[in-house]
């Protein structure tokens, strides 16, 4: 059996298609948790992981004892599981209470890794406003967070937004109805003036607000992290230096704000309002939103219809294992979830099924190649909306270890047409196959037309709450 750094690698009963070499993330878990059950129950080891407002996530898992043989790949597997958990939950602090190697280890590899480096700084430094700290301690603070209502209201004239990496989307809402809406394309990923950011999205405001008769509320969703309407971190402005992004990017949504007159205003993160809007159209709860676009986005509303303070940001989170595995082009890692469910998982693969395009055609416009080829029933299209779905099905299934999932929604541009039902009939084909107790219980949903056009407009509009 192959290893990473001797944590086990386990080849998949289903083969995407066009990449025989991928090597599930969910897999080498439990091969490593029955190594350890084999073992007698190896080493505990608990984790916490704690924000700046002082939530605190609790974890045990089970690691190796030093002496078993494969002992190698306790460090690979708690740095994996670590790193799940700051790009899921998010937070800055890390508790371990377990073998000190363990500890000592996952400070180095924040301190000696780029990619360690990136999670410490994006994650960390940047979203929770504290330098990443691991502390070897067997005194861990208690769990304690806390859920809150997202959204649902749809009374009077609102404007909802979405700023996705290809194009920004706007919607103006009467009473829940939308009457207007429209799509725009755009490039904010690479430009270095944030003024480029804001006009286009007073640009698309403006639009909308021309159908309406009065403005009551504002709500958008924006790919990133939001605080109290302040950007924290967004892939949208990674183009922006530094010094730009601390003086003008963090207050942009609240320049937008001021721009109408302060009228209610929200934006979140895109993958919430996924969820949201999954759970409103759906009306279930327990739901993991996943949206394939320019990159990844999801969202989680819980099994009582509220949303969480965790990251979600699962474009980051260990997918795969095989150190080949592609690379993300921002942090580096490998195997992460941006380059198995996006518009660059689409652009991967198509060498492999034999799909020539220019070479200076952008991810959208290749996207669009595919999906024409899928309509007019080429294989090769068809092969890579497959690989898409057993990616899904492996993905969900790992997923499941850290969300309490009843219903999965899949959705976002790469879903569009025939292609969409490829995905999820490869993923439902996955859980059958090599899940069993997964599929018994855990339902997809892709939108209709009406709820992929205006579902998550319908949702961003409903974010601010209008006093009475």
């Amino acid at each position: 059996m192959d290893t990473l750094n001797g944590l086990p690698l386990v080849a998949p009963k289903v083969t995407p298609v066009l990449d025989p070499a991928f090597r599930p993330a969910v897999l080498a878990v439990r091969a490593f948790r029955a190594q350890v059950a084999a073992a007698g129950g190896g080493v505990p080891v608990r984790l916490a992981i704690e924000q700046a407002d002082g939530s605190v996530f609790r974890f045990d898992i089970a690691v190796l004892p030093p002496s078993h043989p494969d002992a190698a790949g306790n460090a690979a597997f708690v740095e994996r599981f670590v790193k799940f958990l700051l790009w899921s939950r998010g937070g800055w602090k890390i508790y371990i209470d377990g073998p000190a190697d363990l500890a000592t280890s996952l400070k180095a590899h924040y301190v000696d890794t780029a990619t360690g480096r990136f999670d410490a700084d994006l994650v960390a430094f940047r979203m929770f406003d504290h330098p990443i700290e691991v502390v070897h301690t067997t005194d861990l603070p208690a769990e304690r967070s806390v859920t809150k209502p997202l959204g649902r209201h749809l009374e009077g004239y609102r404007i909802g937004f979405d700023l996705g990496g290809s194009d920004r989307k706007v919607a103006a809402v009467v009473n829940g109805e939308v009457v207007f809406s429209e799509e725009t394309v755009w490039d904010p990923y690479h430009k270095p003036d944030p003024q480029y950011h804001f006009d286009g999205i007073v640009d698309s405001l403006k639009k909308a607000a021309e159908h309406l008769p009065r403005v009551d509320a504002i709500g958008g969703s924006a790919a990133g992290v939001y605080v109290n309407n302040r950007v924290k971190a967004g892939s949208l402005f990674r183009g922006v230096p530094q010094d730009l992004f601390d003086a003008r990017v963090k207050d942009l949504f609240l320049e937008v704000k001021r721009a109408w007159h302060d009228v209610p205003f929200e934006v979140v993160n895109d993958g919430e309002v996924t969820a949201l809007a999954g759970s409103m159209s759906l009306g279930k709860n327990a739901i993991l939103g996943i949206a394939l676009g320019t990159s990844t986005a999801a969202g989680y509303v819980t099994r009582d219809g509220n949303i969480t303070s965790w990251l979600n940001e699962l474009a980051f989170v260990p997918i795969a294992f095989n150190p080949d595995a592609p690379a993300d082009e921002w942090s580096g890692d490998y195997g992460v979830g941006s380059q198995y469910f996006s518009q660059q998982a689409v652009g991967r693969l198509l060498p492999a099924a034999g799909i020539e395009t220019p070479g200076d055609l952008g991810l959208p416009e290749k996207l669009k190649v595919v999906q024409k080829l899928r309509d007019e029933g080429h294989a090769g299209a068809k092969k890579i909306y497959e690989t898409l779905g057993t990616y899904l099905g492996y993905g969900v299934a790992h997923f499941a270890d850290f969300y309490d999932i009843a219903h999965v929604l899949v959705l976002g541009r790469v879903t569009s047409g025939p292609g969409g039902d490829d995905i999820v009939n490869g993923a439902r084909h996955v859980l059958d196959v090599e899940f069993p107790e997964l599929a018994s219980r855990i339902t997809f949903h892709v939108p209709d037309e009406k709820d992929k056009r205006h579902g998550q407009a319908i949702a961003a509009a409903s974010l601010p709450e209008v006093g009475r």
